[in-house]
């Protein structure tokens, strides 16, 4: 899918994996909620370790768009959440640097208290839009 990065002269430039703004054609949109670092058996991926659980999430991101026929390139907004902004954040975008390797989608990145399970550190929802 086609899509423009919009990056303004008046505001900073991005410090992550991540662009000002996205825009894209009309085109069928999907809507992926929040993935969390769960295996099939539903246990918890990565206990401790952020960079584990951010691959892991965006591995089953992936497999929820598969189901559209769409793909991490399709995906023009993410909202990230994260239980500890500060000692995660570098970790995360070294992985979203795997997944998102261009044309990076718009995002928002929020500190939350805790995630659905105790031993999760990040959730990440999306959209996306196919051509």
């Amino acid at each position: 899918m086609a899509k423009t990065i919009l990056q303004s002269a008046k505001v900073s430039a991005p410090g992550g994996i991540m662009s000002q703004g996205v825009e894209v054609p009309a085109g069928k949109m999907v809507f992926v909620s929040g993935q969390v670092a769960r295996d099939l058996d539903g246990s918890v991926v990565g206990v401790g370790d952020v960079a584990a659980q951010t691959r892991k999430v965006l591995q089953n991101m992936q497999s929820v768009l598969a189901e559209s026929g769409a793909t991490m390139d399709d995906v023009v907004k993410v909202t990230v959440f994260v239980t500890n902004l500060e000692r995660h954040f570098a970790d995360i975008h070294k992985v979203r640097a795997e997944f998102f390797t261009s044309g990076y989608p718009a995002s928002t990145m929020v500190e939350v208290k805790s995630l659905v399970h105790e031993d999760m550190l990040i959730e990440i929802e999306a959209i996306a839009v196919v051509a």
